[in-house]
């Protein structure tokens, strides 16, 4: 809207039962001697199928920014209010969810647990705050408008707090198919929201030929609703109870998540929460406007860092015991790193073309997508180095570097936003990622050191750094088509590099053969 061994077989297997048709988990998959190898195979496998949901998904609901970006003007500030309010939506979602994601992987499949009560017990407590989190704001609703600046729009905040809740409910449902290794009922039910959406979208804003943001909001509510009442089947067959000693130990290994989630979406979403209040100009819902369509262009890294994330983390977990498991996941890092850069490639390469997603009044703001996804990577990165902490059971580590990453953007953007406007809050996030990147690695290296192929992945930095210059120096002037050719070469070229050093033709299926002689 993010384990154990031996005796959980038979606990797993009948948690699969009661909810769903069973599918082989992760740490089955790890105890048939899933090694470096074969779970890079498996990971790759689950990250197509998480990518098509969330990376094609994400850019079907393109289709909402030129529709949401021509039809609501800049200058009126409606699509300000959108980015605004969103960012919200994150944090709280954070909050309510609790770090129960990452924590029901490690305890689902811990010796001596019922992962059958790890998810209920998870269930409960995410789904017990969500509905309380929504009956709050019902309640409050006054005051928080005041608080918010929308006095006069008190509809756009409780629509989205019936959003929000529903995302906290579905949260663990969509955390356990992770977990059962279900992922195309996963991508099944992303894609049914994003294609739902769209097309209300559609109708009330082109046949209908409504402008009001309210729309956004309430079509966001009714197709949320609907995703959320297909998990109802699989709920009616969970054998439900509520372990509160578990709880308890669930909570000591979460809350510094919770920490490090809410610091994590402040890196993310603060600079738009804060940029009303802090930049005073005047127009401060059109600048804001401007720099959330153009983070959209930005944000097909956060597509392929999540998709990445929801297959990598319960492998990480279910092959920490294997021999080979810190080359695993070095080469996760590596490969990691590799098709983000091809990605940001890619889409400065192609910008002449991907500037036409949003509208012409929102185009002056596209200066930020290079610093942005700069940012992206590094918080992807950051995400593969938080695992040291993770798979030691010492996650107050990731609490305070977040908390440390966060403190440095914020300072950036309440001391520079006041004069440089959106720019800042592109840098912010650089300073704020870079920042945790950098503190988690050198502490990871001591407390579970890793040998990351540092020179390998610095040559690629350098290529990328040096084709994206080239590409930043092509003059304006040239027409279009010659500059995509030449960008079009330096991406090719650039493939080229992971083809002959990384991705060998005879290793791949199919084609391979053709290359082994």
């Amino acid at each position: 809207m993010n384990i154990g061994n031996s005796d959980n077989t038979n606990n797993q297997s009948s948690h699969q039962s009661n909810v769903s048709t069973p599918r082989p988990s992760a740490e089955s998959a790890a105890r048939e001697g899933q090694g470096g190898g074969s779970a890079m195979k498996s990971l790759a496998k689950d990250t197509a199928i998480y990518g098509l949901s969330s990376i094609v998904g994400r850019f079907l609901n393109y289709l909402l920014v030129p529709l949401y970006t021509n039809v609501i003007s800049a200058e009126s500030g409606g699509y300000g209010a959108v980015t605004n309010l969103y960012a919200y939506v994150a944090l709280i979602l954070a909050i309510l969810t609790f770090g129960m994601e990452t924590t029901f992987f490690r305890f689902a499949n811990k010796e001596g647990e019922k992962s059958d009560t790890v998810f209920s017990t998870s269930m409960l407590m995410v789904g017990g705050l969500s509905v309380l989190f929504f009956v709050l704001v019902t309640i409050f609703i006054g005051p928080i408008g005041e608080a918010l600046r929308y006095p006069n729009h008190h509809a756009y905040i409780l629509l989205m707090a019936g959003c929000v809740a529903q995302d906290g409910i579905q949260a663990i449902p969509f955390c356990h198919l992770r977990f059962q290794r279900r992922p195309m009922k996963f991508m099944m039910l992303k894609m049914m929201f994003i294609c739902l959406n769209i097309g209300l979208n559609l109708i009330w804003f082109l046949w209908l030929k409504e402008t009001d943001v309210y729309y956004v909001f309430l079509l966001n509510l009714i197709c949320t609703s609907i995703i959320t009442l297909m998990f109802v089947p699989d709920l009616l067959r969970v054998h439900w109870s509520f372990d509160v000693k578990l709880l308890r130990r669930m909570f000591s290994y979460s809350w510094p998540i919770l920490v490090l989630s809410t610091a994590a979406i402040l890196n993310q979403a603060f600079d738009k929460m804060v940029f009303p209040m802090v930049y005073d100009k005047g127009d401060a819902q059109q600048q804001l406007g401007i720099y959330g369509a153009c983070v959209k262009i930005a944000m097909i890294m956060a597509m392929i860092t999540q998709a990445f994330r929801y297959a990598y983390e319960p492998l990480v977990f279910s092959i920490a015991k294997n021999k080979d498991s810190k080359q695993t996941y070095a080469l996760g890092m590596k490969y990691f790193l590799i098709f983000t850069l091809l990605a940001f490639l890619c889409v400065m390469g192609y910008m002449d073309v991907l500037k036409h997603v949003i509208g012409p009044g929102y185009r002056e703001g596209l200066r930020v997508v290079p610093i942005v996804m700069a940012a992206e990577i590094m918080m992807g990165i950051s995400m593969n180095l938080s695992f040291w902490y993770k798979l030691i059971d010492k996650t107050i580590y990731g609490a305070w570097l977040a908390l440390v990453g966060c403190a440095v953007l914020v300072l950036v953007n309440v001391i520079f936003v006041p004069q440089y406007g959106y720019m800042a809050c592109a840098w912010g996030g650089v300073a704020g990622y870079g920042t945790t990147m950098l503190l988690s690695y050198f502490i990871g290296q001591k407390k579970n050191p890793i040998q990351y192929p540092m020179l390998s992945m610095g040559v690629y930095v350098l290529i990328t750094a040096i084709f994206f210059t080239i590409m930043q120096l092509l003059p304006e002037k040239w027409p279009t088509w010659s500059r995509l050719g030449i960008n079009t070469l330096l991406i090719f070229a650039f493939i080229g590099h992971i083809i002959y050093h990384d991705l060998p033709m005879k290793n791949l299926p199919v084609v391979g053969k053709y290359f082994k002689k």
